[in-house]
């Protein structure tokens, strides 16, 4: 019964075409049904008051005493047609038909003629077409006349035009209520984005309905959106830039001076011991190089989040291989630097689409992440896992209780996130009981 009654439900109009159809269909239906409504009400009225048998009998003894006026005020004889139909001219719902005695009596049960000739008698008292036959003396004579008022006529006419009236009125009503209902969206929605267009970003976009006009709201309140939330990206891409540059200008003054003092000492060229000069050389070498490592993280950042989209070779890798050959060399990288490393690698076989050079930046992110904030004492921990289409690597290390809580600038990270970002993956990190782990995941299809 349910589901009988869900497929009758009339469907609503969504677009403003159909909803402008069904409007002027409505309104037509409703003109429709106020045009009979107001006509029907008229016709009764004209019946029941117009055509009443009082009525009609004043407007026949004032219609019979205007002619008897004419007729006495002008002469006119019986026999007078022209006279006759000059009078009925100027009263056009007004018909007079003209009858001896003697013909009166002779036409009683037929239709008459304007004019009869000449009779006698008073029988004939009512004729079959006007009714009843009304004496009347003229200049030549006493006759007797038909009087037939078809003055109903114009007042249905009338009846019926104001009913048109009405209806029309009735159709334009319900139209101009629509037609303003919509220009008021219109005007509502331009005041809205005026509002916006002023720079009041917070005002918000009303959306009502399906329409093309809801369509074109809900449009330009997520073009609203969107651009707040562009501009608090770019706020906080601002303020990550200004924090970027004044980390990297705390960690280059650093160096700097160091190595500007080395410099200038050697400079002076008052060393006597040779070995204190190479230790100085020595130890400008490494600031200058720490210089060096701190401008190719600089330019690493602006490689990176400079461009909208990075430019990438990705192709099919066997995903196995690929972990091979980078994690191995990882491996070989940070045990020359002192660390335990112990590696475990997935089980089962995957392609992943990827582009072997970036990726093999994020590991080398890691390996130097590692570096400069690991604990060298405790085992580094490298796991690839094959799990639901998706080959993740995580690199998890003790931080060294001697070295910096936190990066610095964090740049090597970023460029970790906006890499795999890139390619369709993840980056993640976390600190937990003193212990760093960076994951990296990787779409892949496994065999």
């Amino acid at each position: 019964m349910t589901e009988g009654k869900s497929r009758l439900r009339l469907r609503l109009p969504r677009s403003l075409d159909e909803k402008m159809l069904y409007m002027i269909l409505l309104s037509f239906l409703c003109a429709a049904l106020v045009y009979f409504a107001a006509y029907g009400l008229g016709s009764y009225a004209l019946k029941e008051l117009y055509m009443s048998p009082e009525a009609r009998s004043a407007r026949l003894a004032e219609i019979y005493s205007e002619f008897y006026e004419f007729v006495t005020d002008n002469q006119v004889k019986g026999t007078d047609t022209e006279a006759v139909a000059h009078w009925t001219r100027e009263h056009p719902y007004v018909t007079i038909l003209i009858y001896e005695n003697e013909e009166a009596n002779r036409t009683a049960n037929r239709t008459p003629t304007p004019y009869a000739g000449a009779g006698s008698g008073e029988r004939l008292q009512y004729n079959s077409q006007y009714g009843r036959l009304y004496p009347m003396r003229f200049s030549d004579g006493s006759y007797r006349i038909a009087i037939g008022d078809s003055s109903n006529v114009r007042e249905d006419n009338i009846n019926r035009v104001i009913a048109v009236v009405l209806g029309s009125a009735a159709f334009f009503a319900i139209m101009f209520w629509y037609i303003r209902r919509l220009t008021n969206r219109i005007i509502r929605l331009s005041k809205e984005a005026d509002d916006i267009g002023s720079g009041d970003l917070e005002a918000p976009i009303t959306v009502q309905g399906e329409d093309e006009l809801a369509m074109l709201a809900g449009e330009m309140d997520s073009m609203r959106k969107s651009v707040i939330e562009r501009m608090g990206n770019e706020r906080r891409a601002w303020e990550a830039n200004s924090e970027l540059i004044t980390a990297i200008s705390h960690d280059i003054r650093t160096p700097m001076t160091a190595l500007i003092g080395y410099l200038g000492l050697l400079n002076e060229g008052s060393f006597e011991d040779t070995e204190k000069e190479k230790q100085f050389i020595s130890s400008a070498y490494d600031k200058a190089m720490e210089l060096k490592d701190l401008t190719d993280e600089l330019f690493k950042y602006f490689l990176v989040f400079g461009r909208a989209e990075l430019q990438m070779d990705r192709e099919d890798y066997d995903g196995r291989l690929l972990l091979e050959q980078l994690l191995g060399e990882a491996e070989f990288d940070l045990t020359d630097a002192g660390f335990t490393v112990q590696r475990i690698e997935f089980e089962g076989e995957c392609t992943v689409r990827t582009d072997p050079l970036y990726i093999k930046r994020v590991v080398d992110n890691l390996i130097s992440n590692a570096k400069k904030y690991a604990d060298r004492g405790q085992t580094l921990l490298i796991v690839s896992e094959l799990k639901d289409g998706k080959l993740s690597v995580s690199m998890s290390n003790a931080v060294a209780k001697d070295g910096p809580r936190v990066e610095s600038t964090k740049i090597g990270l970023r460029t970790c996130e906006k890499i795999l970002d890139a390619m369709g993956g993840s980056f993640t990190t976390h600190l937990e009981n003193e212990r760093f782990t960076a994951e990296f995941v990787l779409p892949a299809e496994e065999m």
